[in-house]
């Protein structure tokens, strides 16, 4: 489980006058509102938040090896004395993005889109040239020059808003620094690359299987009616013919000597049974039903419904979003242990009706109907709450619907749903697992088609394993090649 946005809050700088610094990169003086000492404790106490919030993978292998790339890479750039730290965060979109004074994150989401060593370098490399060339300690002294003052930033895992002020790092991962230093971060990756060995055409490839990514979710975005969850804009507003970025990479290889590894065996090793979609730590959703290993719950919605799994709540919704669920965990004050006790503090000043104390499945629960409440269909809503305490926390199940006379419209669905919470049983821990990234060898004849009918992929099957492998929107496994699938 995890939230519909990340929010995330910046240390504000306490005098706004600027002072002259040298840029590690351009070696040109640049007036600048953060020191170095300034843009590393930022950058450790955003990774605090950071970690807590999104989470770490828990694969301390897979964590050991993209450290030791990075700090190889970050070795031969123009900043090589920072702490430098690298870690993958446990969300399923495709993203990477850097913070002030050396903390460079990657998404889980964004490896089975990667097909070697090479390109896995090429994004770190990317975000580490972010750092070197201070884009996000320039941008933020740009808007505070221009009387920006707010201190509220906002990090998204792909929803498109943000505060002010330090809300460069938040802006940034949703949508780039900007063409110019976009650029320059490419450039700089590719010089990085070419200094440790690396193949710098692996930022080409890279670009154009994000674009690809892109392109599809877009249009998977607009037929679920959501916002798309893309990268941030750091290669897939590039198109893969773009001009400029192949002379910058082309201009890499010839000052720094082309390197030609690329390590695609190694890596594909490396990543083979990592987590696709869920992992253990978020639950798993099937068919209709949550399940929670480490929280050690399940709850089913109603059939047919979208359910979405995010960092610190579960929504879930019908075609069409004519009524939403969300449930969310909160761990209750000291003592607490009754649903209607902590319904009627949190609830407090607030007009409830319907009220009454369950056992749903042998735990204790209250429901009511509070109105005037806020929901996505606004300010006034009708809202069905249902809190059930469970292994220490209070579950907190809400239901709201467009219509309603005094109650949601979808009343009657949103009881019948909270009413299958339960404990997990012992042979249902298996369903909690989640499902993994897969390496098999094609055999003459292999096609996606058929990959995708064994596939443990719920939804767009054919074309994910077309994405995961480079070969969308057409073409088919050559026989004797390494395929990426999922089980």
């Amino acid at each position: 489980m995890t939230s519909f946005r990340l929010w995330i809050v910046l240390t504000a700088v306490a005098v706004l006058v600027p002072a002259c610094a040298t840029n590690p990169v351009s070696g040109r003086s640049e007036a600048v509102l953060m020191s170095e000492a300034s843009e590393i404790r930022t950058g450790k106490q955003l990774h605090v938040q950071i970690t807590q919030t999104m989470g770490v993978y828990d694969d301390l292998e897979l964590q050991d090896y993209v450290q030791q790339l990075g700090a190889r890479l970050a070795a031969a750039s123009h900043r090589p004395k920072l702490e430098w730290k690298f870690t993958i965060v446990d969300t399923d979109n495709v993203n990477a993005f850097a913070t002030p004074g050396g903390y460079v994150y990657i998404s889980r989401g964004i490896l089975p889109y990667l097909q070697s060593e090479a390109e896995l370098a090429a994004v770190l490399g990317h975000e580490i040239a972010h750092i070197t060339a201070r884009h996000a300690v320039q941008q933020q002294s740009r808007a505070a020059l221009a009387g920006i003052a707010s201190v509220a930033a906002a990090i998204f895992t792909g929803q498109q808003a943000v505060g002010d002020l330090t809300n460069v790092v938040g802006s940034a991962i949703v949508s780039g620094y900007g063409r110019e230093a976009e650029l320059e971060a490419d450039r700089l990756g590719a010089e990085y690359l070419a200094k440790t060995g690396y193949d710098p055409d692996a930022i080409i490839r890279v670009v154009a299987s994000l674009k690809d990514q892109e392109l599809f979710e877009r249009e998977r975005a607009r037929l679920e009616q959501r916002e798309p969850r893309i990268y941030h804009g750091v290669f897939a507003t590039h198109p893969d013919n773009d001009t400029r970025l192949r002379q910058a990479v082309a201009a890499a290889g010839r000052v720094q000597g082309t390197g030609n590894t690329t390590n695609e065996a190694w890596f594909l090793k490396a990543i083979d049974g990592i987590a696709v979609g869920s992992s253990r730590r978020q639950g798993m959703v099937r068919d209709n039903r949550f399940y929670h290993a480490d929280l050690q719950f399940t709850l089913a919605f109603p059939a047919g419904w979208k359910i979405q799994n995010e960092p610190q709540q579960i929504l879930a919704s019908p075609a069409g979003r004519a009524h939403m669920m969300q449930v969310t965990a909160q761990a209750p004050p000291a003592g607490v242990t009754d649903p209607r006790q902590f319904a009627v503090r949190g609830l407090a000043n607030r007009r409830l009706e319907r009220s009454q104390s369950l056992s749903i499945n042998g735990l204790d629960a209250f429901t009511t109907v509070v109105r005037g409440d806020a929901s996505p269909y606004g300010n006034n809503s009708s809202v069905r709450y249902v809190i059930v305490y469970h292994a220490n926390l209070m579950w907190i199940i809400k239901g709201a619907s467009r219509a309603g006379d005094g109650v949601p419209e979808g009343d009657r669905l949103f009881l019948s749903s909270a009413q299958t919470f339960r404990p997990l049983r012992s042979n249902e821990f298996s369903l909690a697992e989640p499902h993994r990234l897969q390496l098999v060898r094609a055999a003459p004849g292999t096609t996606y088609e058929a990959l995708a009918k064994q596939a443990a992929l719920p939804e767009y099957a054919v074309q994910q394993l077309r994405l995961f492998n480079r070969q969308y929107p057409s073409g088919q496994p050559e026989a004797g090649r390494t395929i990426k699938t999922v089980k």
